[in-house]
């Protein structure tokens, strides 16, 4: 391997290429299911009354003129393109092809983030745009990895790890004193299957899960910059924590793009020792064009300047999480649950014909029905259920629930789509209401004896019984704790 080449890494350039070209398809599917209800011409956020009013504030496609059809068509048109790419059709051409593809990728992608407002909101937007940025520079079946382009996506990583260790020790002091993951499994924004498992684990394991999370993130991101095998030796840690992530809750693809990029410091060797036989042997590759190696090099000293501002948000006092600090959303900072809430609140909305007979809408993978285990939906993004989750934690969202309610008293299609049951089978409620519930895990003699996952009770109002006529003259009230 020369200062460039990193030829004995082609596994890596693989895992890469492909599981974020993955990641994107997931993306742009999601789009196309979720965003016109969500944001479309008659979504919950419109984004032309968006555009309108502030503009967006980065580059997108939709800056002159959005309809749900552009959106649609970008969307569709994403994820044909990062499908042919998990198939590793465009690899097996000269590096030009694979790099225009992922560059389309991150651009349509792009557009759609920058007008997603709080709907697209979250860290693994801007680091699925960075991944897909950088995974334009790896070149493409003809010539080895560039080496250059793996320590990029190694730095990534540390950061996004790094970073992540670090919000958690400036955060709460459940972090510091290893109780976080005494409340962790049952607040967490959406419970997957086994997370009431999880939650029932003995203390004393949950105090060592939290110092391993404590090295698997504070001390080991520094070991992927070692020599071989100590690097894959780390990264190898790091995936085996994510996927221990992956199995205890839903956080749609942040956890499946991390192990993605931790392979960017495996070698093929290290593979090999592990698992004798797989792989194939060292390909020939051909010599890389120069013109390849110019646009690599100025990729990475753009990505090395602007990795500025996330270097030293890492070692501020006030760190930022899940930030950009450019337009492009490249080198963003990141960081996850600095901070643990010990109780779980869920908004459950209701619909009535005629005020006294109330039955409940269910949404697909938060809290609802007691009686109903928690569904896995990660990698998939569940939009609407993340913000009913921050909804209940006291974030104002009275700019999208509100339509929500209005859309529910309209019996609107695309809106019920996004629910798991509408209880009055496509017709229009005259009455909606959405109260506040404490939930806690049942215990093992309450699951028992019930077969409930959650024990609930009511906690408070927030939004009092509204008909369609009410919601049309004026914003509903947004109660309070009772």
């Amino acid at each position: 391997m020369d200062w460039f080449s990193a030829e004995g890494f082609e596994l890596a350039r693989q895992v890469l290429q492909r599981g974020i070209a993955a990641v994107y398809l997931i993306a742009f599917l999601s789009a196309a299911a979720q965003f016109p209800a969500l944001l479309g011409e008659r979504g919950l956020l419109p984004v032309p009354r968006y555009l309108s009013r502030s503009g967006a504030r980065g580059p997108t496609i939709f800056r002159r003129r959005y309809s749900d059809r552009l959106l649609l068509a970008a969307a569709w048109t994403g994820a044909a393109v990062a499908a042919l790419l998990v198939a590793g059709l465009p690899q097996a051409g000269p590096p030009w092809l694979p790099m225009a593809a992922f560059l389309l990728l991150w651009g349509l992608y792009m557009s759609i983030v920058n007008v997603g407002q709080t709907f697209y909101s979250f860290g693994w937007e801007t680091l699925l745009l960075e991944a897909g940025f950088m995974a334009a520079f790896l070149g493409s079946n003809e010539g080895a990895p560039p080496y250059p382009v793996l320590l990029l996506f190694i730095w990534l990583a540390f950061r996004l790890e790094f970073g992540a260790g670090m919000i958690k020790m400036r955060g709460g002091r459940c972090w510091r004193d290893f109780t976080a993951l005494y409340y962790h499994h049952e607040t967490q924004p959406m419970p997957g299957p086994a997370s009431w498992f999880f939650h029932h684990l003995p203390k004393p394991l949950h105090r060592l899960e939290v110092l391993g999370n404590h090295i698997a993130q504070l001390v080991v991101p520094f070991l992927l910059f070692a020599p071989q095998p100590v690097g894959s030796i780390a990264a190898g840690i790091i995936i085996v924590t994510q996927l221990w992530l992956v199995l205890s809750g839903n956080f749609a693809w942040l956890n499946w793009l991390t192990i993605v990029m931790a392979f960017a410091a495996v070698s093929d060797s290290a593979v090999q020792a592990v698992v004798p036989g797989l792989g194939s042997p060292a390909p020939a590759y051909a010599p890389t064009p120069a013109w390849f190696t110019v646009v690599v090099l100025a990729a990475s000293a753009l990505l090395l300047v602007l990795s500025y501002w996330p270097a030293r948000n890492l070692v501020s006092r006030h760190q930022l999480m899940n930030s950009s600090f450019n337009r492009w959303h490249l080198g963003n900072a990141y960081g996850a649950f600095g901070s643990i809430t010990r109780q779980r609140f869920e908004i459950i909305v209701e619909g009535s014909l005629d005020g006294t007979a109330w039955r409940e809408y269910e949404f697909k993978g938060k809290p609802g029905d007691p009686a109903r285990m928690p569904r896995q939906f990660a990698p998939y993004h569940l939009r609407l259920d993340w913000l009913m989750w921050f909804l209940a934690l006291g974030v104002p969202g009275e700019n999208w629930f509100v339509p929500f309610l209005r859309k529910l008293l309209e019996a609107d299609r695309p809106t019920l789509r996004l629910l798991r049951t509408d209880p009055f089978d496509g017709a229009a409620p005259r009455y909606v209401r959405a109260r506040i519930f404490h939930y806690r895990y049942s215990t093992w003699a309450e699951k028992r004896q019930t077969g409930l996952w959650w024990i609930r009770r009511p906690a408070g109002v927030l939004v009092q019984p509204l008909t369609l006529a009410e919601a049309g003259r004026r914003r509903a009230w947004l109660g309070g704790w009772s």
